[in-house]
Formats: structure tokens, sequence, C-alpha cells
């Protein structure tokens, strides 16, 4: 491994040069508008695989934006990882929050300031990067790998599913990996064992077919922005719990092993709302912060809109209201089923009055895993020696559906091995990661290929 560590030390620059140009280019996937940026972002990406050594790069085109697949398979008796990632980039808006242009590699204070620097851009290059290290000047990998880069995860990943399905075959692998969470805190390098699933929703209320003058018509017809901020403060009761009916049934309960684990991890809770900002901290009664933002379901209304938004005053009664609300979702909550609830209890609470049109934007399932498998404590070796301090074992409050897609659908264990902060402002303006865990990310994934060969026999099958 020395070769690799001293390769990866002397080219510290020239990763966030590289990394410059990857976060330049504006892979917005929620925008039409950026269709084009996100093809170009595909082939710097694959343009770049073929750089550094991997093999059979493909840009596969699908209904929305192109996966990239590559691989490098020369590795006989040792293990076959598959690598997910993801290219594309949440919207930078508001603009005039970020400190930086968001698609010019800033570095300020220790740290690297760009859209997707961290979700997932940075974390993507950590892993291509360490390959290079192996690869250059003919090297080898002490393990096989395949990838798939797809550019749908800000949308929900909507056609990689179907990549799955009709390539299981050329996918097939012993173990999967992914770098798309976060560390517990600086300094505290950490395994995420367990994600939270997510369903994404759309309410319309339609009430008169046009916006009427509220003093002509005020009191006479319902108003879609009143009755939807109604229908929306009864999806939680007093104590803060969701009031839909059966959302709870089957929610798995936290072990007490888990529940202690959890309260020996240095969480500081103080830390975590200087974070947010926020003037106090609020949540499920009976659980920590730590078990209410990792391990226990929620619904949280993420937009609200209608009527007259601009400067000044405007007496209208919108003709629209409109609602986006998500769940977050733990396991043995089952998507389709929380979907039918939800639709269920929002059609109940709107009166014979309005009209209600209910959007499902996305379904993706929760995932936890066995943190004693070989696989994952091969992770938790990695960065240890690649950050030079204990690791810890998390859950991550946020969701990536393919993940348990393709623990589904290939049976085999996952790792995710996180780089990013929690105070990255990932999704937010001014998102960034910091320049010490880049670094030592590349140096971590590289130990952690040496280590999963070391794993061969032990739990993870050889090719």
């Amino acid at each position: 491994m020395q070769h690799v560590v001293d390769f990866i030390q002397a080219n510290h620059d020239r990763y966030i040069e590289e990394l410059r140009e990857f976060c330049a280019i504006p892979s917005v996937s929620t925008k039409n508008e950026h269709k084009k940026d996100l093809e170009r972002c595909a082939q710097w990406l694959a343009d770049h695989l073929r750089k550094i050594g991997m093999e059979n790069v493909e840009v596969i085109p699908t209904k929305g934006h192109p996966i990239l697949y590559a691989d490098w398979l020369h590795a006989p008796g040792q293990p076959t990882l598959l690598f997910y990632g993801h290219y594309d980039v949440q919207p930078p808006e508001p603009l005039e929050l970020w400190e930086s242009p968001p698609f010019e590699l800033t570095l300020r204070e220790g740290n690297l300031y760009a859209r997707g620097v961290v979700d997932d851009k940075g974390q993507v290059f950590i892993h291509l990067k360490a390959i290079e290290a192996f690869l250059r000047d003919g090297g080898r990998l002490p393990v096989n790998i395949k990838m798939m880069i797809e550019g749908e995860e800000e949308v929900g990943s909507e056609n990689i599913g179907t990549f799955i399905e009709e390539e299981k075959g050329r996918l097939e692998c012993n173990a999967l990996m992914v770098s798309d969470t976060s560390m517990l805190g600086r300094g505290l390098p950490s395994v995420c064992y367990g994600l939270r699933g997510l369903c994404y929703f759309e309410v319309e209320v339609e009430g008169p077919k046009q916006d009427l003058h509220s003093g002509s018509f005020g009191g006479g017809v319902p108003n879609p922005i009143n009755i939807l901020c109604e229908m929306m403060a009864k999806l939680h009761d007093k104590h803060g719990r969701v009031a839909i009916p059966g959302f709870y049934n089957g929610v798995r309960a936290l072990s007490k092993k888990e529940r202690q684990q959890l309260r020996r991890l240095p969480f500081s809770e103080k830390g975590f709302q200087q974070t947010t900002g926020a003037r106090k901290l609020v949540g499920e009664k009976g659980y920590t912060t730590v078990e209410r933002i990792w391990a226990r379901p929620t619904l949280d209304i993420n937009g609200i809109f209608g009527g007259y938004t601009g400067e000044g005053a405007k007496t209208v009664i919108g003709s629209k209201a409109t609602a986006k609300f998500s769940t977050r979702l733990v396991p043995n909550q089952d998507p389709a089923k929380i979907t039918k609830l939800v639709r269920r209890h929002i059609e109940r609470l709107a009166p014979p009055s309005v009209k209600v049109t209910f959007k499902v934007h996305s379904e993706g399932k929760p995932w936890v895993a066995p943190f004693d498998h070989p696989i994952v404590q091969a992770g938790r070796r990695a960065l240890e020696k690649g950050f030079e301090k204990p690791a810890v074992f998390i859950r991550e409050g946020g969701s990536i559906p393919l993940v348990t897609t393709m623990y589904e659908e290939f049976g085999r264990p996952c790792v995710l091995l996180g780089f990013g902060l929690p105070d990255e402002n990932a999704h937010a303006p001014n998102e960034h990661m910091n320049l010490e865990n880049y670094l030592k990310g590349i140096l971590s994934i590289a130990y952690f290929y040496h280590e999963a060969s070391q794993a061969s026999g032990k739990g993870v099958e050889a090719s």
C-alpha cells in the first residue's frame, strides 16, 4: 500500500483542480433547461473514468438523464464491489445567498465551496482518485470494481430501477458500496448502517376558477389557501406526532442494545442546535434527538404557495394553493402503504367546496444492516487507517432509495462510507466540503479496497 499512499499524498493539489472541473458543470437534474449540462457532465465523467484506467466505460441513455457504467475485473479470486453514486445536483437558488459562485469551486477557510461538492460529486471523486492511485502506470486494484453513477438521484432515481432490472447480470457483485452520507462530526469518521425511506407528495387545492378580489368575494367563496393551511395543520397532533391513522403501524422499535449504542456516540445536542440556528430543539416525546432524526418516522411540509407572494399588497383570493410535503420512513414501513394512508387522510380532510389533486413524486424504502458484517468492518478499519482515529457506527436521517433497491435486488451486503459533515449545507446555499475530509477520504477508500480484499472468505464471497 505504501506506493499508493505516497501517490495520493503527492497529488493533493491536482485532486482539487480536477474536482473544480467536475463541479463547474451545472448538472441540475430537476430543471429541463439543464438537460444538455447533465449530458455534458456524464460525458466528462466517462472520459475521466477512461483516463484513470477503468474499462468498459459506457454512457447509457435513459428516458431521463444518462447512467454511467464502468468496470475493472482483473483480480481473480477477489470480491467484486459495485459502487453507486450520482453526478446530478440540486438547484443553487437562492443565488443571492451564495458567498461565491455556486459552480466555481472556491477554497475558503479549509473548505471547498460549490454546488454538489459534498452531495455527491466530491464523494464520487474520492473513489475515482483512490482507483487511479492503484491503476497508474499499469498497476492493479486489489479487488474487482464495477461502477454505476446516475444523473437522477436528486429527482427520485426515476429510471435506474429499470436499468438494474435489465442489467442485473452485468451488475452482479459480492458487496455494494456508497459514499453519499455524512460523518457524525468533525474528526469522527463514520460507517453508516441505516437510512430512512422517503415518500414525497404534492397536494393542490382548487376553489374559484380564477383569482378574485378579496373585498368583493371574501366570505362568499372558498379560499383554497385557508383550506390548505387547515388541512396541513391537521397532519400532526398537538404533541408533534403524525396524526395520519395507521402511520406508525409496524414501525420497528429500537432495541435496547442499539439505543445504548446510539447514546454512547459523542453527539452534542447543543452543537446540533447551534448548527441549525433553531431557538429550541423539538420532537417526538420519549426519544433523544439522535433517535428522532435517524430512527423515527417523520412528516414535514417542504413548501406551500398560492395567491399573491410579490412585493407589497394585493388583495386577492387565489384560485389555487399547493403544498409539497414528505415523509421519512423507518424499517417495516412500506412506502406504498404509507402513500395510501396519506392519500386517504388528505381526501378525508378536504371539504366538498374545493377540488383536491394528490400527486406522488417519489417513494423509497428504508434500509438498515448489521454493522458486524465483515465488509462493514473492513470499512471501519479503512476509515481508522485513513483518519488515524477510531470510527463510529451511525444511522442517517436522509434517504438513498436506491440502496434498498440494490440490497433487495442483489441480496448483497452494503457499506456506506460518507465524508461529508452535517453542517455543510447540502441542498442549501454555500454547500461545502471540508478539504481535509476530501483528501483523507481518498486515502481511506484506497485502504478500503485493500481491506475488502482481505475480507474474502470471511463472509464476503470472492468472484
